[in-house]
């Protein structure tokens, strides 16, 4: 795929791809993505740590899950609805929090959340958002807020209150980034986050960082590094619990030993991530690290999962391993590339059709059916 460069003005190409019928699927909306997007965000967004293993193992780890059909059902209506955290979302599916989407679109963090608003799904709003919480909470899905481990106390507890007095539903503590994996990609690319796009809810003079370029250099791992606090441990989470009243998600869990801490310090629930292969290169994939941790938790714990779904059908696949939902991020990124909102809508359209699609095919007329499907794990 060839890529574009941003005009010099800092203004963002308009869609190249304007029609939709040509993108039948998660995989063509990566494509058409990657021909539009500049070279050093396009491997930012789609990039991993080191030698990219746990990257790949991901989406073949999903892949090799075989679900086992059930028959001689009624599916006539299929409802694709569940409860997360007592609420109904329309679909098992929640966007992932993802920094800096100004890269991929200029409405970036609103067009996401308007498109989630739309399908009836969660938003989790980055700490690293371009644009501020409020603004994103007031696009009106309902957002959960996640919250980086930062140096600054002072600065996290006004983000909590921030975060709550815009309306965020819940706090969704990221646990494993106590330093930002190498990312290879970024490296060779000394990128930099352009002039023009800001992680709105830092202070703008915490920000230089990200903004400098050094050859053979991330900016974003020289400003994380300076921001993000490596101390944090098993006693901070009685801090946070202090300054919230919201329900707490522990992000980044893959040992059901880590799970039955979290269950007995209270949160409300766990996301089975390996920062979609951004931070540790060989942790193991999360489709993997999934149905001990279900396993490991109490049903008081709802287990969602992140890193490497594509499509409906990995969905099913989650469902069916014992996640209650998924988070899905850079599809989201891809949708946003090619059309905004539009594209989002897009992105989540197609999952949604896959999701009833694979539900159907299974002899699942509702999400709980899938939940009860066996799997079969193939060798390749």
């Amino acid at each position: 795929m060839s890529h574009v460069a941003y005009p010099a003005s800092g203004e963002r190409p308009g869609p190249a791809v304007p029609a939709f019928p040509d993108l039948y699927c998660v995989d063509d909306i990566e494509c058409a993505a990657a021909s539009v997007l500049p070279s050093g965000v396009w491997d930012f967004v789609a990039g991993g740590s080191g030698a990219e293993t746990t990257l790949r193992a991901n989406r073949e780890a999903w892949q090799r899950i075989r679900l086992v059909p059930r028959i001689l059902n009624d599916v006539a209506h299929i409802d694709l609805a569940v409860e997360l955290l007592g609420h109904r979302a329309e679909l098992p599916v929640a966007v992932a929090p993802m920094a800096y989407q100004r890269l991929l679109h200029p409405e970036g963090d609103l067009a996401a959340a308007a498109a989630a608003r739309d399908a009836g799904i969660v938003y989790v709003a980055s700490t690293l958002s371009s644009h501020p919480i409020e603004q994103i909470a007031a696009v009106g899905a309902r957002t959960w807020f996640q919250l980086y481990w930062l140096r600054d106390r002072a600065l996290m507890a006004e983000l909590l209150q921030r975060a709550e007095d815009a309306g965020c539903a819940a706090i969704v503590l990221t646990v494993d980034v106590p330093r930002m994996g190498r990312r290879l990609r970024d490296i060779r690319n000394g990128f930099v986050v352009p002039d023009d796009v800001h992680a709105a809810n830092l202070p703008a003079d915490t920000q230089a960082a990200a903004h400098t370029r050094q050859p053979g250099r991330s900016a974003a791992i020289t400003h994380t590094g300076i921001m993000f606090d490596p101390t944090l441990s098993w006693r901070d989470l009685s801090w946070l619990r202090e300054r919230t009243s919201l329900p707490i998600i522990l992000k980044g869990l893959l040992d059901p030993a880590d799970a039955r801490q979290a269950g007995r310090l209270g949160v409300s629930a766990v996301v089975v991530s390996n920062h979609g292969g951004r931070q540790l290169d060989g942790a193991v994939d999360s489709a993997t690290a999934l149905p001990a941790i279900r396993d490991a938790l109490d049903d008081q714990v709802e287990v969602l999962v992140d890193s490497g779904i594509r499509s409906g059908q990995d969905v099913v696949r989650a469902i069916a391993s014992g996640a209650s939902a998924v988070l899905v991020g850079r599809p989201v990124m891809w949708g946003l590339a090619v059309d905004g909102q539009a594209g989002v809508r897009h992105v989540l359209g197609l999952l949604r059709a896959e999701l009833a699609d694979t539900l159907a095919l299974a002899g699942c007329p509702d999400v709980a059916a899938a939940r009860r499907l066996r799997v079969v794990h193939a060798s390749r």
